[in-house]
């Protein structure tokens, strides 16, 4: 599948320059999407087995956008279908007291996954760049101190074979506003709006500044960004269900050697069966 998204490896970024749709002629219908991630969602499966097992590796999926962006249903629809056993998510609110004793970045780095494990982060790290410089929370010399500290965090897990993978989900101004009036109109969406979210949304333009500066600063060949158009959900839920069978794909996993000398407990193990089945007639 061609996909539009775009990858940022440390040029600059212009985000009103990138695509938050697919034209009419673009767009699959709903039958072709589901056959899709449905052959997507058994490589995952295969693959993460293949991870769980070999414990050579961790992926870590970083999921940033604006409000409304759709980050909580592309984890649900990116991962439902493989080993939950396998899978841990986080969500990252405003830090608690505990978390604001630490440097910023150590209630993270607690909730890296480890080897064998898939993690995705709702938020991350970055907000300690993003909302907290839109509210001028830290000024602009921390900020930037910040990226690099960031970028040496991401390195360092790289290096520990945690895989970093960095999707930010674009979405349009005016499709913010259709789903916050969505969330409003629709009695059984009330639990998902919060009023903060037309505070945060007078922003915008703030906020968009200091994602390029993140998608910019904090990329590389090495540890990209993913560009995501997110306006339409079944094209950005297959879109982000083909980086991350891409993703495993490029780790060449491998499941564990056979043990040949457990052939040897196979003898009692069948008289056993046996045994057990006579009993059962």
């Amino acid at each position: 599948m061609k996909t539009k998204t775009q990858l940022c490896t440390g040029e600059k970024v212009h985000l009103h320059e990138i695509s938050t749709n697919y034209s009419s002629d673009e767009v699959w219908d709903d039958d072709k999407i589901a056959e899709k991630k449905k052959k997507l969602n058994r490589k995952l499966e295969h693959l993460q087995e293949k991870l769980f097992s070999s414990r050579s590796h961790g992926v870590l999926f970083v999921f940033q956008g604006m409000d409304c962006s759709g980050k909580d249903g592309t984890i649900n629809h990116v991962f439902s279908e493989v080993n939950p056993q396998g899978v841990l998510t986080h969500s990252f609110k405003a830090p608690t007291d505990e978390e604001l004793q630490h440097d910023y970045l150590w209630r993270a780095h607690r909730q890296v996954p480890g080897k064998g494990y898939i993690g995705a982060f709702n938020r991350s790290y970055y907000e300690d760049v993003l909302i907290t410089r839109v509210h001028g929370q830290i000024d602009e010399d921390t900020a930037h101190k910040r990226f690099k500290q960031i970028n040496h965090f991401e390195k360092m897990l790289s290096q520990n074979n945690i895989v970093v993978v960095k999707i930010f989900l674009h979405i349009s101004k005016a499709f913010q506003l259709e789903k916050l009036i969505a969330r409003i109109e629709n009695p059984h969406k009330n639990w998902k709006f919060d009023p903060s979210d037309l505070a945060e949304r007078k922003h915008w333009d703030h906020y968009q500044a200091c994602y390029e500066d993140v998608l910019t600063t904090c990329a590389s060949s090495k540890l990209p960004w993913h560009v995501v158009p997110a306006d339409h959900r079944g094209m950005r839920d297959l879109a982000v269900l083909q980086i991350a069978v891409d993703t495993l794909e490029k780790l060449e996993l491998e499941f564990p050697p056979a043990v040949p000398e457990l052939k040897n407990l196979l003898p009692e193990l069948y008289k056993e069966q046996e045994k057990i089945a006579k009993k059962t007639k």
